[in-house]
């Protein structure tokens, strides 16, 4: 199939915009985590909507898999050619279209970076509020297929709560629109079905998404503990008080002598646990927030609790809490990530866990995390040079998000399924669930190359996907190509 596929996308499309070295598809096998891994047959990195539809044509009509990549920033194998076939680039497609700042919308190309787009709207006092750790280099389009998240959705919200409308390219090649600029739109919502769809369902390539006006005020705090209990009751303390954080992070023990030591950021080493909170919006409303914060704060326990007296120190204490994953390359050259979210009521007990875990499992285990919505980020650090390493560390991991299902929550807050999690959604979804998540897949793509064996278990996401009700019925009225 691979000469085959190849020389179709020659004939269909610019010959430039196709590579096929291997020293150019070694750079696509692996996002994030590169822990998952996979080498493409081909990859194109089209400039527009029509070429990237083309290109979807060419390979479906080849039976071809079709694996839509933006900044490979991902961390749980979504973007990643397991099954080889065509990987499409949107790295071009970067354009920002359209801002329209009297109704706070941007139209975009799925390309465009997250701080790309804050900084154009910011000569409006607008800017894009989804805040991926990643946001200096992820995009558009890879936020929308994970529905990424990031330290200030717990006040803004994720990746849905902002984009409005979507083009988006089908398992056929053929271009439609969902969602609308106009407030609730009539009909069944298939934008919400798309965004968090990990590119099983389509590709988007432009979207119009929401703009957040700027705050009049922000106030950024460090409050620091000496006991792992007391830091987090003081997370659900604030959350009962009404108060809603722009942000409220957590870094657990061994991770904030880590950050510190990498990009110094006035975090104490000694600390047992730092949480960083932001609070923004109108300027008499923070300042009595940040009254009851510290009062909060000092009943809870904190030794210490500093503000950052200018911007220049709020960017230097996100800048350790943004940097944290680079930062714990101090500890172990190689780690896997999760993302399990639990009741903020039962942080503690999942922290006390994870400690248990990384001693049973005799691995290092750094927490930082998004501690006000109880999104974990247990951050798992080995040597792939030592024997058992990583199965060390997926059992781990496996235990913890296990624990995650058990105390009520769930095993992704914003990471997605890709391959790393996709078996393990039938600890949440029950076999009839599945199937109707088959079923809607395979309306969409009833062939099935659409980023086969993602997001879904394997016995419902590869080859048995053309088996589902959804795909005999697309093909019985012959919406297949």
């Amino acid at each position: 199939m691979k000469d085959d596929l190849i020389a179709a996308l020659l004939r269909a499309i610019d010959p430039a915009i196709v590579l096929r070295r291997p020293e150019e598809l070694m750079l696509y096998e692996y996002d994030g985590s590169a822990l998952d891994q996979g080498m493409p047959e081909v990859v194109v990195v089209p400039r527009t909507t029509a070429e990237v539809a083309a290109c979807v044509k060419v390979a479906a009509q080849l039976g071809a898999p079709i694996v839509a990549r933006g900044a490979g920033t991902g961390l749980a194998g979504g973007s990643v050619p397991e099954q080889g076939g065509l990987v499409i680039s949107l790295a071009r497609l970067n354009r920002i279209l359209a801002i329209d700042p009297v109704a706070r919308a941007a139209r975009v190309q799925s390309g465009v970076i997250n701080t790309d787009l804050s900084l154009a709207a910011a000569r409006y006092g607008l800017h894009f509020a989804p805040d991926p750790s990643s946001q200096r280099s992820s995009t558009i389009g890879g936020n929308i297929a994970t529905n990424a998240g990031g330290p200030h959705c717990l006040k803004y919200g994720v990746t849905t709560n902002h984009v409005l409308a979507a083009t988006v390219v089908l398992a056929n090649g053929e271009v439609i629109e969902v969602g609308s600029a106009a407030a609730d739109a009539p009909g069944y919502d298939l934008l919400g079905v798309i965004v968090g769809s990990e590119g099983t369902l389509g590709i988007v390539t432009e979207a119009l998404v929401k703009l957040t006006p700027n705050p009049e005020a922000v106030r950024t705090f460090l409050a620091i503990y000496d006991d792992l209990d007391a830091a987090s009751a003081t997370v659900s303390a604030i959350i009962a008080r009404g108060i809603i954080p722009a942000a409220l992070e957590m870094l657990v023990g061994q991770g904030i002598a880590a950050v510190e030591a990498a990009v110094q950021a006035g975090y104490p080493a000694d600390a047992r646990a730092v949480l960083l909170i932001e609070i923004d919006g109108l300027r008499e409303e923070v300042a009595t927030q940040a009254e009851q914060i510290a009062s909060l704060c000092r009943q809870y326990g904190a030794r210490e609790l500093r503000a950052a007296q200018d911007e220049a120190q709020r960017a230097k204490l996100w800048a350790g809490r943004k940097g944290a994953l680079a930062a714990c390359a101090r500890i172990a050259p190689h780690y896997h990530i999760q993302d399990g979210v639990v009741p903020r009521s039962r942080l503690p007990e999942l922290l006390r866990l994870t400690e248990a875990v990384a001693d049973r499992h005799q691995i290092t285990i750094v927490n930082i995390f998004h501690a006000g919505d109880g999104n974990l980020h247990p951050l798992l650090l080995f040597d792939l040079r030592q024997p058992g390493a990583l199965e060390r560390a997926v059992a781990a991991s496996e235990e913890i998000l296990q624990a995650c299902v058990a105390a009520g929550g769930t095993i992704s807050g914003e990471h997605g399924i890709g391959i790393e999690k996709r078996d393990y959604l039938g600890w949440i979804f029950g076999p009839a669930d599945l199937a109707a998540f088959a079923d809607v897949r395979a309306v969409f793509d009833p062939a099935g190359v659409m980023n086969p064996c993602k997001l879904l278990p394997s016995g419902s996401s590869c080859a048995d996907i053309r088996h589902a009700r959804g795909a005999l019925r697309a093909i019985d009225r012959g919406a297949w190509i």
